[in-house]
């Protein structure tokens, strides 16, 4: 495949104008089940994201809102990173039905695991700044060419690396995802719904609370 039938492929799927067909099996929905909670979760993401990125406009006066939004999208993150996982693990291990369902164009499949490094980046290093205090994140760790790097700039490079991965990702597949999640219900009726929206609710109400008690354990961060 040539470059420019990747990028035509990837631009047809993130417009809507080709995807997979994902089968619908019974039990837990299939390749179609996977991609209908992956398609949930990635909303919810990008809706949380979306608020943690508002957060940027001021960060000292909302760090309190900065650091429950960021602990907030830790589950749904690790989620969408077990769901896209299975089901590479099934059409690699060659399962039928994944097999049938086909990967995603080229350009995604090679975007992916850069999504995937950077979020899990992004998220770990902002959850090491917790327990060091405001203080400690800016005491240096090393010098790399006359640059200090401190827990601090560690999370702003990652921040940068998941900032371009990540909007790639999203103009890719926001459009698919939308038509998934938002299906008329007689179209998405997909069998295994009630447990992926329980694993979706679940996942939520896991981040909320662990939200509200980093929280209530972050006192040299929220008394500033």
């Amino acid at each position: 495949m040539t470059a420019a039938s990747a990028l035509a492929d990837a631009l047809a799927h993130a417009t809507g104008r080709a995807h997979r067909d994902d089968p619908a099996l019974p039990g837990t929905g299939g390749p179609a089940g996977n991609a209908q909670l992956t398609a949930w979760i990635g909303l919810v993401l990008l809706v949380a994201f979306l608020a943690e990125l508002v957060t940027l406009l001021d960060v000292t006066a909302l760090i309190s809102w900065h650091i429950a939004i960021g602990v907030l999208l830790v589950p749904p993150a690790l989620v969408k990173t077990a769901t896209t996982g299975w089901r590479i693990l099934r059409y690699y291990t060659g399962n039928r039905p994944y097999l049938q369902a086909g990967p995603p164009p080229l350009l995604l499949r090679l975007l992916g695991p850069l999504v995937v490094v950077t979020t899990l980046a992004l998220l770990g290093t902002g959850l090491a700044l917790i327990p060091l205090g405001p203080d400690s994140t800016r005491a240096s760790l090393l010098a790399f060419a006359g640059v200090r790097v401190t827990p601090l700039t560690l999370h702003q490079g990652a921040f940068i690396a998941w900032a371009v991965a990540t909007g790639l990702h999203v103009i890719a597949r926001v459009v698919p995802a939308a038509r998934l999640a938002l299906a008329p219900p007689g179209q998405s009726r997909v069998a295994g719904v009630t447990s992926r929206t329980l694993t979706l609710l679940g996942t939520v109400l896991i981040g909320a609370v662990a939200a509200l008690l980093v929280l209530a354990l972050v006192h040299s961060w929220t008394v500033r």
